[in-house]
């Protein structure tokens, strides 16, 4: 498979502080789009915290958007952002799996 071997797939990242601001960010782009998580809450340091999701670019694009104005809301928002057809070992140096 080449570097870039995930077709029409993208994954999706927002970056919080606090735990409470993630969980409702998690929820809204659960529940915006059709998108799974791609890894667990990644703890970075000082209370931020990040995740990734996974699914095709247009399905993460809108669940991105929708985690980041859910964040917003209720917390801060460290960042979001989208990457379409990432390399399958960025994907899978995060998740510990398959970049598929």
């Amino acid at each position: 498979m080449s570097a870039n071997g995930n077709g029409g797939s993208a994954i999706g990242l927002i970056e919080t502080v606090g735990l409470v601001g993630m969980i409702y960010g998690i929820d809204a782009m659960l529940k915006a789009a059709s998108v799974e998580l791609a890894s667990e809450i990644i703890k970075v340091d000082g209370g931020i915290l990040s995740v990734m999701i996974r699914g095709d670019v247009s399905s993460v694009r809108a669940a991105v958007e929708a985690g980041a104005e859910a964040v917003a809301r209720v917390g801060k928002l460290q960042a979001a952002h989208v990457i379409p057809r990432p390399a399958d070992v960025v994907v899978r140096a995060f998740t510990g799996g398959s970049g598929k």
